[in-house]
């Protein structure tokens, strides 16, 4: 890490630990099948923006939906994982401890002003056409809802994932929960984004381990 930090300026090395302050794991967020590539692709970008640092995307009908252009760089920033099943994405996360949080616009769900943030969370998004499969719903630990008082009964995904996020990041990081990255994973991102921001990367480590 020391060797890289010599090659990435001081502000750019100021600006990864600023930002891995503001990052958490303690809320992820998974997207199910969503047809539209660029409303995963925004998502991804609100992850990023709201500091979350990792995110789910499961694509057994669509394959994949990311838009480099749309990102317009955010997943070198945000951890993305590819499943080929809801299956699999749910196991893996309820074996790290996550909570399955369907957001759906029913009735009975929990609004998002009074959704309590007791537990490491996943948040799923669906369709924009059918919304969260029924397994989803089957499996979920808790549903959530963005209150609406218009003609329109929906949003559009990337709108609501920014919504939920925006609101829930700022309560987590009022509550008294250690919310922030392990210092052992805040290393590990500051390495993995330095490679990321270095031209020609490959040829100096090679460099670098040849003089070694």
């Amino acid at each position: 890490m020391s060797y890289l930090e010599e090659i990435i300026t001081p502000e750019r090395k100021q600006r990864f630990i600023d930002i891995l302050e503001q990052r958490t794991k303690y809320i992820t967020v998974a997207i199910e099948d969503v047809f539209q590539m660029h409303n995963t692709s925004a998502v991804i970008r609100s992850c990023d923006v709201f500091g979350i640092q990792d995110a789910h995307v499961i694509e057994s009908r669509f394959g994949e939906r990311l838009d480099k252009n749309i990102t317009i760089g955010a997943q070198q920033w945000v951890d993305v994982h590819r499943y080929a099943s809801t299956h699999d994405c749910i196991e893996n996360l309820k074996n790290k401890g996550y909570k399955i949080i369907a957001t759906t616009p029913h009735d009975d769900d929990c609004l998002l002003a009074d959704f309590k943030i007791d537990n490491k969370i996943a948040l799923f998004f669906g369709t924009e056409r059918d919304g969260l499969s029924q397994e989803v719903i089957d499996k979920a630990d808790g549903f959530i809802k963005i209150p609406m008082v218009g003609f329109s009964e929906s949003l559009n995904i990337s709108v609501s994932a920014a919504i939920i996020l925006q609101i829930l990041t700022t309560k987590l990081k009022k509550e008294n929960i250690d919310w922030q990255l392990t210092e052992e994973e805040k290393l590990c991102k500051k390495l993995d984004w330095a490679k990321k921001s270095i031209k020609s990367i490959d040829a100096i480590l090679k460099r670098y381990y040849a003089e070694k």
